[in-house]
């Protein structure tokens, strides 16, 4: 059987609503404040995915359970994102790391970037490189 799409946004806002177990009002008050944006349909209406449902949970677990306020919550969704962005880019670099020595660099945005065997990258580039030899660096 296929898995559901958590990030297809198919929920209208009373539904999401209901799954969530908080008022419509409460969910166009986290859109504008940022904490959880729902895709919006050509004609403005809101659409929540499943993924945007289970953060409205948890954001509602923080607050109640834990006592966060909105500002403490809207910055733990954020180093959360980051994490799992971080989480994503080291699983993709791992097989190729995993070879051998390796050249890294990083990109204008600050992204790692490996650099092939046998391409010369520029310092005039302002990038710093890093030799990779097993589990030792060497700048």
């Amino acid at each position: 059987m296929e898995q559901p799409d958590v990030d297809e946004p198919v929920f209208l806002i009373s539904a999401a609503a209901e799954l969530a177990g908080m008022h419509a009002q409460t969910l166009r008050q986290y859109d504008r404040l940022g904490l959880v944006v729902p895709r919006r349909r050509p004609g403005g209406g809101r659409r929540y995915s499943l993924r945007d449902v289970a953060t409205l949970r948890e954001i509602q677990r923080m607050s109640q359970d834990e006592g966060i306020n909105l500002a403490g919550i809207a910055r733990i969704l954020t180093l959360q994102n980051q994490v799992n962005r971080l989480q994503t880019e080291v699983e993709k670099l791992r097989p190729r790391a995993d070879t051998g020595s390796r050249v890294f660099t990083s990109g204008p945005s600050g992204h790692v970037v490996i650099v092939e065997r046998g391409r010369r990258v520029s310092r005039d580039e302002g990038r710093s490189l890093v030799l990779w030899r097993g589990s030792s660096l060497h700048e």
